[in-house]
């Protein structure tokens, strides 16, 4: 189990709800290469409405022509680990946004079984 307490780095990767690699979407082989890399975690928040570096406003509303939404990927772990995932983040990430900001984890506890262990889907067996 990965533990990670005091002071991090979260990465927030924006992109578009349709960017792709090889086939498939882009946060999707954002969050497994992180999980490969053996990142803390990884989630993906999918925003309602947006613009980025083309200025094209992007919108969940019904009348909208726009379908492409903003997509956040936010990952935390320590400062080292980040920086040496980065290498990845640009050769995914031809379009977007990057950022990197310094954080404190305060608590970072997965769900446990009976046994004691993290159950690998983060849920308690039965």
């Amino acid at each position: 189990m990965t533990r990670l307490t005091g002071s991090a780095l979260r990465v927030t990767v924006f992109i578009g709800e349709n960017d792709t690699w090889h086939h498939k979407p882009l946060y999707s082989e954002i969050v497994h290469r992180a999980h490969a890399a053996g990142l803390a975690g990884a989630s993906v928040f999918r925003g309602i409405e947006g613009f980025g570096a083309s200025s094209l406003i992007h919108t969940s509303r019904l009348l909208s022509l726009s379908e492409d939404l903003p997509v956040a990927i936010v990952i935390v772990d320590s400062q080292e680990r980040v920086r040496a995932f980065l290498p990845q983040l640009d050769e995914l990430v031809g379009e977007g946004l990057v950022i990197l900001d310094d954080c404190e984890v305060i608590r970072y506890v997965g769900r446990e079984d009976s046994s004691g262990e993290t159950h690998p889907k983060g849920k308690k067996s039965l």
